[in-house]
């Protein structure tokens, strides 16, 4: 049986994707002046983090060199620190990406990779910053070609729990570990509702969880919606995660989120 757990410290985590193929907004932002707009947004409707990425990982998506991705986040990243000390996340795989982001003013590492690549994890532990710790079955490119566990919430469960030892044995703090179950990543429908009904297990590992169930497709399936109509479902499984455990949710859509989770925190501050 699921277990109510709200997180007294939820914070809601906004995604400005710069990238002409994004799943959910690809192109919308692809440039400087339009993704710092758009990031302005979400600071001003409630975001406590951003969370910036200039590579799409959408399932079968290709892989942009270095210098692309750098002119995709670093200036940008740079101009939102001009305007706001709004917390920064850059959501790359690369470490050079890591180390220029951070000098912008990024201050925080989201690794859909869980830091497996190259020297990502030395150099993230280097920077001395958060790093997000995600699951992912294969890569974007292959991840989604039939997905199979024996027991997904196990699995997934094991490999962050080595993640975490990782990081730490690499030097990175464990007040810096934040986990991320990675919805979407490897995974089915049935995956990923498992994974979601069985979040607050994720919590015995003793770091932050991370959510980003924002506009998936596991929604568009099982609504029957386009990924710009997916909003309700998007808002319902923030919740749901909301109300298992998460202390991140990483969403597009900020200030229907923002609303919502004050209605869960409500609940959560009730005396019983």
């Amino acid at each position: 049986m699921a277990q109510l757990s709200i997180s007294g410290n939820l914070q809601v985590m906004g995604v400005v994707n710069a990238t002409p193929d994004s799943f959910s907004d690809g192109g919308k932002y692809d440039t400087i002046e339009k993704a710092l707009e758009h990031a302005l947004q979400l600071i001003s409707e409630g975001a406590d983090i951003l969370d910036v990425g200039g590579e799409s990982t959408r399932p079968g998506s290709r892989q942009v060199n270095l210098n692309e991705e750098l002119e995709r986040t670093v200036p940008l990243i740079r101009a939102i620190r001009e305007t706001s000390d709004i917390p920064i996340s850059v959501d790359t795989s690369k470490p050079g990406v890591m180390q220029a982001a951070v000098g912008a003013g990024a201050t925080m590492i989201n690794s859909i990779w869980a830091l497996q690549l190259d020297d990502s994890l030395q150099v993230a532990a280097d920077l001395k910053v958060p790093v997000v710790l995600m699951h992912m079955r294969e890569s974007p490119a292959t991840m989604q070609q039939n997905p199979t566990y024996a027991d997904v919430v196990a699995e997934v469960k094991e490999f962050l729990k080595l993640r975490i030892e990782a990081a730490l044995d690499a030097g990175i703090a464990l007040e810096h570990i934040i986990i991320d179950p990675g919805f979407g990543f490897g995974k089915t429908i049935e995956h990923n509702l498992l994974l979601l009904k069985s979040l607050s297990e994720f919590k015995q590992l003793g770091v932050p969880v991370l959510a980003g169930l924002s506009r998936k497709s596991m929604i568009g399936t099982i609504l029957d919606r386009p990924v710009d109509q997916r909003l309700y479902g998007s808002l319902s499984t923030a919740v749901m995660a909301a109300m298992l455990g998460a202390d991140i949710l990483r969403v597009h859509d900020v200030a229907e989120t923002v609303d919502a989770i004050k209605m869960v925190k409500a609940l959560g501050q009730v005396a019983t």
